[in-house]
Formats: structure tokens, C-alpha cells, sequence
């Protein structure tokens, strides 16, 4: 009897600044296939074509937007007509404030860094 292959589960990881370690092999210990892109509208083109199971994005807040704290709101216009996908946000502690107004429009995950990679594996490990 052939052995049952598990289904193939899409991560996309976003790092727009980066300064945090590379959690790839992590990602890919817990049987996700990894995309990466770099800039949103490079993220907005895959969504197009792609629904991950995750995404893993930072919250980079940027004042000088007038109607949005952020590029991730523009992902997250795309994301929420998902209804499976799951959205992890690195952020930092300064910027709880900003991002707790994107919270209360959409459903996230949060880690603040530092990122501990035992904290990222266990909200990684309760997406089936």
C-alpha cells in the first residue's frame, strides 16, 4: 500500500526590512513549501495566483501614509477574501499602538521582536 502524502502547505514569508534571522528552515521542518518576496506589490502579484496557508509579513509602520499605518493593509485587503489563510505580523514594541488598529480590522497573529523561534514554531504548529 503507498504511503499517504500529506498535503503541500504554501508559506509566504514577506521581508520588506529583514534584521531578524532567516526562519526557512523552521518553516520547512514543519512541511511548508516556502515562497518569498520583498516588496508588497511583488506580494500583491503572487496573492494573484497563489493562496498560502500562511503568511508570515512585519508590520513596518510608515506615518508618512494619510488613510493606512501600513503597506500590510493593502495585503490584507487581498488576504481577508482567504478564509483559511493565516497571517503571522513581526512587529515592534513601539509600534503596538499602530498595529493594534489593524488588529481590530482583521485577524493576525502577533509576535513582537525579538522573534524566539520556539514562540513562532508553536503559532506555526497550530495551523493544521
Amino acid at each position: 500500500m503507498p504511503m499517504s502524502k500529506k498535503p503541500e502547505r504554501l508559506l509566504l514569508s514577506v521581508v520588506e526590512l529583514g534584521g531578524y534571522p532567516d526562519f526557512t528552515p523552521l518553516y520547512q521542518r514543519l512541511d511548508y513549501n516556502v515562497a518569498r518576496e520583498t516588496s508588497m506589490r511583488k506580494v500583491l502579484q503572487f496573492l494573484k495566483k497563489n493562496t498560502p496557508a500562511v503568511i508570515v509579513a512585519e508590520f513596518n509602520f510608515q506615518s508618512d501614509f494619510r488613510d493606512r499605518t501600513s503597506s500590510l493593509e493593502s495585503m490584507m485587503a487581498v488576504v481577508q477574501r482567504f478564509t483559511d489563510t493565516r497571517v503571522v505580523v513581526f512587529y515592534d514594541r513601539e509600534y503596538a499602538h499602530q498595529l493594534a488598529r489593524l488588529e481590530e480590522r482583521f485577524p493576525l497573529v502577533t509576535l513582537a521582536f525579538p522573534i524566539a523561534e520556539a514562540d513562532l514554531e508553536r503559532v506555526l504548529s497550530l495551523h493544521p
